[in-house]
């Protein structure tokens, strides 16, 4: 009894420690870097934030849904998801057997994602955060030059059903942030910004309907085939969208 009890709390414990591991945030210090989309090598300044180390899980989802019930996936209203929202769920509240819980979450729109963030007290990142901290490697804030890093991420482009792999499967980043190349891609705030038809990606004028391709015009380096495939995918997406290799993770300012 006493050897059953002591396994018992055992894996509370180590559940416990993932959990809190699941939901641990890291400090981005700001700065400035040069992206794939800019006028004359433009560089975008970023503050400092918080990141959460891991994508959004599925069990993080479905204790989501199941405190927010509109968010179910026959409850949500379909002007905010597409027929696809959740579709690998066995139901509203439960998981497939083929689904960890602790890979992560997919199938769910932009309105969804930035609803779980905001519940958290969280946001979710824009694309210049994103790109920020997802051009280190595992040494170097910005190792976007290095054909190993351009490699690896173009290698993961090829293989299919990463999304079912668990948080943590890929690299440590410099700013000891996981997965941001090797999963799944991810939501945005701003994920349709490349499409903005004003001189800089800072104007107020969008066309929403634009084309991915003609985002292509203004790249600072069309060689940067990793990245310009990210900016082509989320030109390509409308907020109700969902996918089984799209999920997200939140952020945080920095106060």
């Amino acid at each position: 009894m006493k050897t059953i009890l002591r396994l018992a709390i055992c894996i509370l414990f180590i559940n416990s420690i993932y959990t809190n591991c699941q939901s641990k945030m890291v400090l981005i210090k700001g700065g400035e870097y040069i992206p794939l989309y800019g006028r004359d090598s433009m560089k975008v300044s970023i503050n400092s934030f918080h990141m959460d180390v891991y994508p959004v899980t599925n069990k993080e989802y479905l204790a989501f849904v199941k405190k927010y019930p509109k968010w179910q996936r026959s409850k949500a209203i379909k002007l905010f998801v597409d027929k696809s929202y959740l579709r690998a769920w066995k139901s509203d509240t439960l998981l497939n057997s083929n689904q960890k819980p602790n890979s992560p979450i997919t199938n769910v729109s932009w309105f969804a994602a930035k609803n779980y963030c905001e519940c958290q007290g969280k946001r979710l990142p824009t694309v210049d955060e994103w790109e920020y901290v997802a051009m280190a490697d595992q040494k170097m804030p910005d190792a976007r030059k290095l054909k190993t890093y351009n490699e690896f991420i173009l290698s993961w482009y090829e293989k299919p059903k990463t999304y079912n792999q668990t948080i943590g499967s890929t690299f440590k980043n410099y700013w000891k942030v996981y997965d941001l190349h090797g999963l799944v891609w991810e939501w945005t705030s701003d994920f349709n910004s490349v499409l903005i038809s004003g001189e800089s990606r800072k104007d107020v004028d969008t066309d929403n309907d634009l084309f991915c391709g003609s985002a292509a015009v203004n790249a600072t380096d069309l060689m940067n085939y990793a990245a310009f495939m990210r900016y082509a995918i989320r030109g390509s997406l409308k907020a109700k969208y969902t996918m089984k290799n799209l999920g997200f993770r939140c952020v945080k300012d920095d106060k």
